[in-house]
């Protein structure tokens, strides 16, 4: 194992490490809490700058085998922010018509004039 590299380069690799690790310890006190396997979106996150700063470190290193461990990691992880990010918008799009009377969604009759009024 190999200290010699210059300690800001260490430190950025065990946070991007750091960050990667963290995101189970999310998913378990959110699956402990709803008493079921979730996924928090904070998963995805930490997913995404965790693989990202480990891409980079792998880079520096020039270590390939790293490297392509992480490489395909952030598309997988920005496409599920994605999806629940279309997911949340459909969700707040349905509550908005839900809240709206189906009468305010109708657009109004024409208005019928009597003989006289409006002259």
């Amino acid at each position: 194992m190999e200290w010699n590299d210059a300690w800001y380069w260490l430190a950025f690799g065990l946070l991007g490490q750091l960050a990667f690790f963290s995101r189970f310890l999310v998913q378990w006190v959110a699956s402990e809490r709803a008493g079921e396997s979730v996924i928090p979106v904070s998963f995805w996150y930490l997913s995404l700058v965790g693989s990202l700063v480990l891409l980079v470190y792998a880079i520096h290193r020039k270590e390939p085998v790293f490297l392509l461990a992480y490489l395909p990691n952030a598309f997988v992880y920005s496409r599920n922010l994605i999806l629940i990010k279309r997911k949340e918008e459909q969700a707040q799009r349905e509550r908005v018509l839900e809240r709206t009377p189906a009468e305010e969604q109708k657009p109004d009759p024409p208005a019928v004039r009597t003989p006289g009024e409006g002259l």
